[in-house]
């Protein structure tokens, strides 16, 4: 019975090469376009950051977390956080690595912020949605690199494009339910008011799941750096080539200073961006 079954696999991996050699033969001038746009956005990205100098750079990250906090403690914080990152010698591999995070989240919020609205408003989108939502979130990361690879080759455009697939569903999720969790005295009272559709999504449903949207950017933020060592792997630069390089040679002390250098990303971003309701 189990050597029936196992003689007549369904051929799914079969499939799966067809369909990217399918797309891989048709799709040049498209896959062409989006590598292009990609490696103009993280070098002009990587210009910002590494054209000046670093404490101008470490100025300005903490000039826009006292616009964002109006906290002295968060922005010392940020100052310490950098500067120990500077001390380490870890600014360049990490200014690469934070423009891909840049790009990727940026990416990210522009297209799952909009789905996560259409789906809190139409159940039948968000149960259509949900198990691909489900798919990319538990397929392994590496499975995303093999026809990134395929379609972009080498480098960082692969890992970018791995990393917005991973990370997307986060912000469609988050953002779902902070619009859908809106409390209905508030949307009944608008609508009293005369609120249209979009004033009422703009003036009720957004500010009230700004916390939930931002909870959204900051996951995607971790889910990035999570997917850092990975993106080396294909070539990307950034803080997981010293990963990489210490797992092969088996250096604690390089493997321990990169993987601190990440955690202090982390937590610099997750405190600049933190919001609460009022």
């Amino acid at each position: 019975m189990l050597d029936w079954l196992t003689d007549h696999k369904i051929p799914v991996g079969r499939w799966a090469k067809d369909a990217f050699d399918w797309l891989n033969a048709h799709g040049g001038p498209v896959f062409g376009l989006i590598s292009s746009v990609m490696e103009t956005l993280i070098d002009g990205v990587l210009l910002a950051l590494q054209g000046v100098h670093p404490l101008i750079v470490i100025a300005a990250f903490v000039a826009l977390t006292w616009v964002l906090q109006r906290n002295w403690k968060v922005c010392l914080l940020i100052l310490a956080g950098f500067l120990f990152i500077l001390n380490q010698g870890y600014w360049e591999p990490m200014t690469e690595s934070l423009a891909l995070i840049v790009i990727a989240c940026a990416t990210t919020m522009l297209i799952g912020v909009p789905i996560g609205i259409a789906a809190a408003h139409r159940p039948r989108l968000q149960q259509a949605i949900t198990p691909l939502l489900d798919l990319m979130q538990t397929l392994p990361t590496f499975v995303y690199l093999i026809p990134a690879i395929v379609f972009f080759g080498l480098g960082m455009v692969p890992g970018l494009l791995a990393t917005v697939i991973f990370v997307l569903p986060a912000p469609i999720r988050l953002t779902a339910l902070g619009i859908a969790s809106t409390p209905p005295a508030l949307l009944e009272a608008a609508e009293s008011f005369g609120a249209t559709p979009r004033q009422r999504l703009l003036k009720v449903e957004l500010p009230w799941a700004l916390p939930q949207i931002m909870a959204g950017l900051t996951q995607a933020i971790m889910l990035s750096l999570s997917m850092v060592v990975i993106a080396a792997l294909v070539g990307a630069n950034g803080l997981g080539v010293p990963v990489v390089r210490a797992l092969n040679t088996v250096n604690t002390a390089l493997g321990f200073e990169s993987g601190i250098i990440i955690v202090v990303v982390a937590i610099i971003l997750d405190r600049m961006l933190k919001v609460t309701r009022a």
